[in-house]
């Protein structure tokens, strides 16, 4: 029989914690949480005692650093009430006053001393939760690496003789790093990695937990008032399910008159383009109908206010306010320099596994790349988002901004091959006036129109014309037209918005 058959597992307080535990942590042994100072080890901690008091547990924290009264308004921070947990200051005794002398403590009988305080407190209280709050004091008390690691053992196996679930924290400020790891059951470890600009992005992983067939990798998290949020990393191959539904068209009838096969269920459609070409209108188009269609669907927004984004869809006669009043359509603001990739995903998920949407729209992508920085980390990330999409049968829409607005245009990374359909939207001159041209350069589930077609935009919604066939450049270089003036459409008083 295996170790995790046999032991127990119990939840820490955190649910998404769980889920990469495969259920928590196992009962009655030692884990070490460790990371720098600011990456949350002390709200972990108390988070994981509050969680016992709820459940009726007798929760000890042990704090050689902070006060109570420190953790006590740190907890309250979070709006978090700490009665019914036991703060015990381990105080060494050469820092007790009665002990100061001019006359040295030896620090092997000091640390000795400190560690039989903290066993008496333990034995007098019997908790089923400990926090030792932290290592790193303890290991400062020892000095002499050697008795450290003596007086730890010792320790350990005191606690393993009791039915308790220890963490101990380590802030890895006087330590080579790993130097514990093999005296605990489970390492949880921290980190904490700065931005050019924006907030910090914090990350988990579990380093160790024997028994147990936990989530491996890394984990963004995020500490806000009264909770830790924890965003498990995405594995697409753990949610197959059947795709059904019939391919999605768009409200607007000339779109799909030139593109009648609509976008099919479980793909990925990406809309590229310079700003300005209407890109993110043609995506509301189709999110629209799917709401109308009595589905729902999810808009990230990297780069606009949702005032903007009303403005913009009212004026095209798409106004979302209905659906939203109605819990079919989800605008979601994304902000590229607070949030981290991690916590991105997980919104996309809790959309479409808790509120069943069926379309989900990503304006832009370019803005989601300033969530990582790094670009094959990114696409990677990217890719195993798109295919748990399309495993879950959701219609997927991707907005690329080309660089460039007139002339030349480049796109800032390819994701092309990420993308089962592609539509290409760009800018030419012609009799005169700024016009919009789209044409289908990918379609991998069959067929498509090959034609480029111009299209016009206004309060009476998308007007679509005749192929042109004397329109040269739309793929490199600047679009130059040589036909006649009849295949193009004629502008409207409004045209341009």
């Amino acid at each position: 029989m295996s170790e995790q058959s046999k032991l127990p597992i119990i939840e820490t307080g955190i649910p998404e914690l769980d889920v990469i535990l495969r259920g928590g942590l196992p009962k009655n042994r030692l884990h070490l949480i460790e990371g720098a100072p600011g990456t949350g080890k002390t709200t972990l901690g108390l988070r994981f005692l509050l969680d016992g008091v709820n459940r009726n547990l007798r929760c000890l924290y042990v704090t050689l650093s902070e006060t109570k009264e420190e953790l006590v308004t740190t907890a309250s921070t979070h709006g978090w009430n700490t009665h019914g947990i036991e703060f015990f200051e381990l105080i060494p005794e050469e820092a007790q006053p009665e002990r100061q002398q001019t006359v040295l403590f030896p620090t092997e009988v000091e640390f000795g001393k400190t560690i039989e305080q903290l066993t008496e407190r333990i034995e007098e209280f019997s908790p089923d939760r400990i926090i030792i709050d932290s290592v790193s004091e303890l290991r400062m008390l020892a000095q002499d690496k050697l008795q450290f690691r003596l007086q730890m053992t010792s320790l350990k196996r005191f606690l393993q003789q009791r039915d308790v679930t220890v963490l101990l924290l380590d802030d890895l400020s006087e330590s080579d790093k790993g130097d514990l790891h093999s005296f605990f059951h489970g390492v949880l470890s921290l980190g904490l990695f700065e931005r050019d600009y924006g907030a910090a992005r914090r990350r988990m992983r579990i380093v160790k937990m024997r028994g147990v067939n936990f989530q491996s990798g890394w984990h963004d998290y995020a500490i806000v008032t009264g909770e830790i949020l924890v965003f498990p990393s995405l594995i697409a191959e753990e949610h197959e399910s059947d795709v059904q539904g019939a391919p999605l068209q768009s409200v607007f009838d000339d779109l799909n008159s030139v593109f009648p096969q609509g976008l099919d269920r479980g793909t990925t459609t990406m809309l590229i383009g310079p700003s300005g070409a209407a890109k993110s209108t043609i995506a509301m188009s189709y999110a629209l109908a799917a709401q109308r269609g009595g589905e729902s669907a999810s808009y990230f927004s990297f780069d606009e206010t949702y005032e903007t984004f009303q403005r913009r869809s009212e004026s095209m006669n798409l106004d979302p306010t209905e659906a939203m009043d109605a819990d079919k359509f989800f605008w979601r603001r994304m902000n590229p320099s607070r949030i981290s990739p991690g916590e991105f995903v997980w919104q996309v998920r809790r959309d479409v596994e808790d509120r069943n949407v069926r379309v989900v729209v990503i304006d832009s992508i370019n803005s989601y790349l300033s969530t990582m920085p790094e670009e094959q980390s990114l696409i990677l990330h990217l890719h195993e988002l798109l295919s748990y999409l399309n495993k879950r049968g959701i219609v997927t829409i991707l907005v690329l901004a080309q660089q460039g607005v007139v002339g030349d245009v480049e796109n800032p990374v390819d994701l092309s091959f990420l993308s089962d359909t592609v539509i290409l939207c760009r800018f030419f001159e012609a009799a005169g006036t700024l016009r919009r041209a789209l044409a289908i350069v990918k379609r991998r589930t069959g067929v498509h129109t090959l034609a480029i077609h111009e299209y016009r935009l206004s309060s009476s919604g998308m007007k679509v014309g005749p192929a042109l066939t004397e329109l040269r450049g739309i793929f490199t270089g600047v679009p130059v037209y040589t036909g006649a003036h009849e295949e193009l459409l004629d502008p409207a008083p409004n045209d341009g918005k």
